[in-house]
């Protein structure tokens, strides 16, 4: 998400506006980023209302930020290169969103792995796995299946918002 922000701030300097589309889904992604860090993403109420109701082991809440994770750099990724023209070709425009939204998943499991590293306590409270043995392999699934959902079944949502300020 960092990267996001990065992007944003440098693209605002020269008069760039990101489609009302893109703009959505990165307040969304920042609703869901603040509620878990305000609860932490193993405590988020909604979470444990629907693992109660569910009947799961855990609070999913952190998976529905993986899937943001995913989704929401891949819609900006697609919008900076359709319009700077960076690729041509839809096909490769797709992978090469996908790549760069999972290389963004993968920094940020590196700096959970780097807290993990500092301290036992660091771990728990920032990575919150809850128990998962698999929980990376989780988060970086579901990023690239907001990644997947981003390129496949919104592109034509998209260009209809990229075209209206083009």
């Amino acid at each position: 998400m960092f990267l996001a922000f990065i992007a944003l701030f440098i693209a605002s300097r020269h008069g760039w506006r990101f489609s009302n589309f893109v703009l959505v889904w990165i307040a969304l992604h920042m609703i869901v980023l603040l509620t878990g860090g305000h609860y932490t993403y193993a405590r988020v109420p909604m979470g444990d209302w629907l693992s109660e109701t569910l009947g799961w082991q855990r609070n999913h809440y952190d998976r529905l930020g993986h899937i943001m994770q995913g989704l929401v750099p891949s819609l900006v990724c697609r919008e900076i290169f359709k319009r700077i023209r960076v690729i041509a070709h839809r096909g490769w425009l797709a992978f090469c969103v996908v790549c760069v939204a999972l290389a963004i998943s993968a920094a940020y499991e590196l700096i959970e792995w780097a807290a993990a590293l500092v301290s036992a306590e660091a771990a728990e409270s920032f990575l919150g796995t809850q128990g998962d043995g698999w929980d990376t392999q989780w988060d970086m699934f579901l990023a690239l299946a907001g990644a997947l959902f981003a390129v496949l079944a919104l592109p034509r949502v998209h260009d209809r918002s990229i075209r209206k300020i083009c």
